[in-house]
């Protein structure tokens, strides 16, 4: 028996979800995936996996050696990456967990780029909805988190992006543009479910980070919203179409913004922002196809405590009465009226 192909075959059956799924991303047939599973547990005279008609689940044993089983893997990668990365350029295939609007809003649009510089390198995002912290069985594992990273692993910062409030131009035509929070209670509005919203939202006035005194921040319990969803590109859609005012984080909507398909509402004010991470394990040797995407995602979205999306669209948050804000929003409409 080989003993490592084994642990690989054990290890992706849990990462996958099932004995066929292993199959199909370690490319082989189902039946050598179940026959080393198989030959492991006999090889240990314990059983790993409880199996039933609809889902297979960890023992007890299996659980504790699934986590052994990553470490000694992860070892092994490292020393074949310590000796290969001298001689080699970026290979291999690379593992990346990911928010899905994340994937679908930049990624995808950028992976033809990272095609181009890194062809001997494949890409296999999950995205099975949101992400929370990382995750040791993928290379990768991106995050948007509004508080500090907390764990025992390496971060990238990428950037931030801002939560903003955006309309179609049809609709803000038909129903005004409001000049303050206050305003929105006459407005269409497009929410997360509103017990999410029970404590009200916040809107402060200024930079981010600005520490002065005399900004003033306003509290709203929103109405009943003419679309409550937490599926942000059902959310996005809608907008597009002119259903209300959405909130939607800068990444997601940078096109529409650039293409003039959603217009900023209420610039001058902010509610929250996010940081976007690059997250891995710990490791002393990083595969050269990690590291090459990973410097790739810092080069493409700046890697710093600022939001490219707003900035590449011409409606950064400026404090209120800034001359800058009132050129960008004169510009706006003109391109608006054009």
């Amino acid at each position: 028996m080989d003993q490592f192909k084994a642990m690989r075959a054990f290890a992706r059956v849990i990462d996958e979800g099932g004995f066929a799924a292993a199959a199909r991303a370690l490319d082989v047939a189902p039946a050598v995936v179940t026959r080393l599973v198989a030959d492991l547990e006999s090889h240990l005279g314990a059983r790993l996996l409880n199996r039933t008609t609809r889902r297979i689940a960890l023992t007890e044993v299996g659980e504790a050696y699934l986590e052994r089983a990553r470490r000694i893997l992860g070892e092994v990668e490292e020393a074949e990456a310590l000796a290969s990365a001298a001689t080699t350029e970026p290979r291999g295939h690379l593992r990346v967990l990911v928010p899905p609007a994340l994937a679908v809003h930049q990624l995808a649009k950028h992976l033809p780029r990272f095609h181009k510089q890194f062809p001997q390198v494949t890409v296999e995002l999950h995205s099975p909805g949101p992400v929370d912290t990382m995750d040791e069985s993928f290379d990768l594992t991106l995050l948007s988190k509004r508080v500090p990273l907390d764990g025992d692993f390496v971060a990238r910062r990428l950037a931030r992006t801002e939560v903003i409030l955006c309309a179609s131009p049809e609709y803000l035509e038909r129903h005004g543009r409001p000049q303050h929070p206050d305003d929105l209670h006459r407005h269409d509005t497009l929410l997360p479910p509103i017990s999410d919203l029970h404590r009200g939202i916040t809107f402060h006035s200024g930079h981010w980070g600005d520490d002065e005194p005399g900004g003033e921040a306003v509290t709203l319990v929103p109405r009943r919203p003419v679309l409550s969803t937490s599926h942000t590109d059902t959310m996005y859609a809608a907008a597009l179409h002119g259903l209300g005012v959405a909130g939607l984080p800068s990444f997601l909507i940078e096109d529409a913004l650039l293409e003039h398909a959603l217009e900023r509402v209420l610039p001058e004010w902010r509610l929250f922002s996010m940081t976007l991470w690059a997250t891995m394990p710990t490791r002393k040797h990083v595969p050269a196809r990690t590291r090459a995407f990973l410097d790739f995602l810092v080069a493409i979205f700046g890697g710093e405590d600022r939001d490219p999306w707003l900035a590449a669209a011409g409606c950064e948050t400026l404090p209120q009465g800034c001359p800058g804000r009132a050129a960008a929003r004169d510009t706006g409409a003109a391109l608006s009226a054009a």
